[in-house]
C-alpha cells in the first residue's frame, strides 16, 4: 500500500487509459488516475481518486480514496467513497466508508459500510411486537341503569 502522510490533489490525473488501450497488471501512483480503456485484471493503487468512464471495463482490484463508476467494473474494491453513476455496473465486494447510487446505476454483490463506530447490532427481542398492558387494554361499556335512553 501507498503511504503518504497528505493526500494528493483529487482534481489532478496523473494517469490516464484511453479508450484504445487494454492493460493487465499493477498500477500505483500517487495521484488520480482516469480510465477509459479497458483492464483485464490486476490491482490499482493509488491515493488519490479513480474515474471509470462510461465505455471503461475493468476487472482488477482496487484501492483508492473515492472511486466514481459511469461504466464497468468487476472485482474487490476499497475505497472512502464509491459513486456508482448512471449507467455504472459494478460485480463484486465493495468495502467503503460512504456509497453513492445515481437512478439508472446497477450492482450485484457485496456493499460493506466500514466506519470507526459501527452501531451496535440490535437483538431479536427488539423487534419483538409491542404487548398491551393491562390498563390499557379495551373496556367493555357496561350495563349502566342510569343511561338516560332507557
Amino acid at each position: 500500500m501507498l503511504r503518504r502522510e497528505r493526500r494528493p490533489e483529487p482534481d489532478r490525473i496523473e494517469l490516464t487509459i484511453g479508450q484504445n488501450v487494454t492493460l493487465t497488471g499493477e498500477i500505483r501512483c500517487e495521484g488520480s488516475v482516469r480510465i477509459d480503456g479497458v483492464i483485464e485484471g490486476g490491482r490499482i493503487e493509488t491515493l488519490g481518486n479513480i474515474i471509470i468512464g462510461q465505455d471503461a471495463r475493468v476487472v482488477a482490484d482496487i484501492q483508492a480514496h473515492t472511486v466514481s463508476v459511469a461504466g464497468a467494473y468487476k472485482g474487490e474494491l476499497n475505497a472512502q467513497r464509491v459513486e456508482l453513476l448512471d449507467g455504472g455496473r459494478m460485480w463484486g465486494t465493495i468495502r467503503v466508508e460512504s456509497f453513492l447510487l445515481d437512478d439508472g446505476g446497477f450492482m450485484r454483490g457485496e456493499l460493506v459500510m466500514v466506519t470507526d463506530d459501527e452501531p451496535e447490532e440490535p437483538e431479536a427481542a427488539d423487534y419483538a411486537a409491542p404487548t398491551i398492558a393491562e390498563e390499557d387494554a379495551i373496556v367493555e361499556p357496561t350495563d349502566d341503569s342510569d343511561d338516560p335512553t332507557d
